[in-house]
């Protein structure tokens, strides 16, 4: 009878030793789910739609032309004191004194020289100098047939001229030819540029982009879309901070921003950044830029 007792002790021990080490795992299970279990709400970049200005663009180069050129032949042995070449002079000044006359400059620009080059002796016994304005600088260009619906005169240009690519000029459409070319299938069009400072030269070689249908449209930060496929996906954010995945259809891009044709309403709020840390219908904790 003693022994079944100490059995029956024994096993309630046993049992009582297991109960205690399951309640005991439970509640320091219990503790870390609730001390490590809530992660703080991931800080998202968010950016509300806006009006931003968009364009339609056509790209091409164009060789510079002084706004005014004139050339005077000249044989060197008439010539009586050393030409100043690549000085600005006034209308009225003397380029040259001759030994029987002197060559006066018609209008105001920078003397130029352009030797002969087809004939040596030609060369050796004559020179030509130019007289050039070039505080305005034509840039003729031929505009591909497709786009001449939207080429107007007075439209907006952007110039860039490969001796200093970081700076942009301005420039418009000043006038355009009457028709077709049939032969390279576009309109000639000339664009004038301001070139006060002479930093371009005549004859450099300069990228010029047409800007056409310029319009106000929505826009976001091309940091905010998703790609897939033929589909472009954004995050937006509702009043709850909670993430919704919509579909918008994108226009022109325009300095890192792009065109929204349709999906978004100005004025609501979309992931702009950190799109990788965003779940659908996940809570954010947003961070206005």
């Amino acid at each position: 009878m003693k022994r079944s007792t100490k059995i029956i002790s024994i096993i309630i021990i046993f049992f009582l030793i297991i109960a205690s080490v399951v309640v005991a795992r439970t509640m320091i299970g219990s503790h870390f789910k609730k001390k490590f279990g809530k992660r703080p709400l991931p800080g998202i970049i968010v950016k509300t739609v806006e009006q931003r200005k968009f364009q339609n663009k056509i790209e091409t180069f164009g060789t510079a032309v002084p706004m005014k050129v004139q050339s005077y032949n000249v044989e060197k042995y008439e010539i009586l004191e050393t030409i100043k070449y690549n000085q600005k002079i006034k209308a009225g000044d003397v380029i040259v004194k001759l030994k029987n006359r002197n060559i006066v400059a018609p209008f105001d620009g920078v003397i130029g020289k352009r030797n002969f080059s087809d004939d040596i002796k030609v060369a050796e016994s004559s020179l030509v100098i130019n007289l050039e304005d070039s505080s305005i600088l034509f840039v003729d260009v031929d505009i591909p047939e497709v786009f001449a619906p939207y080429i107007k005169k007075g439209l907006s240009v952007n110039i860039k001229f490969s001796g200093n690519k970081e700076k942009n000029y301005e420039g418009i459409v000043d006038s355009l030819a009457s028709r077709i070319n049939t032969n390279k299938r576009s309109l000639a069009a000339r664009i004038k540029l301001s070139n006060s400072n002479l930093e371009i030269l005549p004859g450099a070689l300069l990228e010029v982009t047409i800007k056409y249908n310029e319009r106000n449209s929505l826009s976001i930060p091309d940091t905010s879309v998703i790609l897939e496929g033929n589909k472009t996906y954004i995050y937006k954010v509702d009043e709850e901070n909670i993430t919704k995945r919509a579909e918008i259809i994108i226009g022109n891009r325009n300095q890192g921003y792009l065109e929204v044709k349709s999906g978004l309403n100005e004025g609501d709020i979309i992931v702009a950044e950190g799109l990788k840390k965003v779940r659908p219908n996940g809570k954010i904790k947003p961070i206005k830029k």
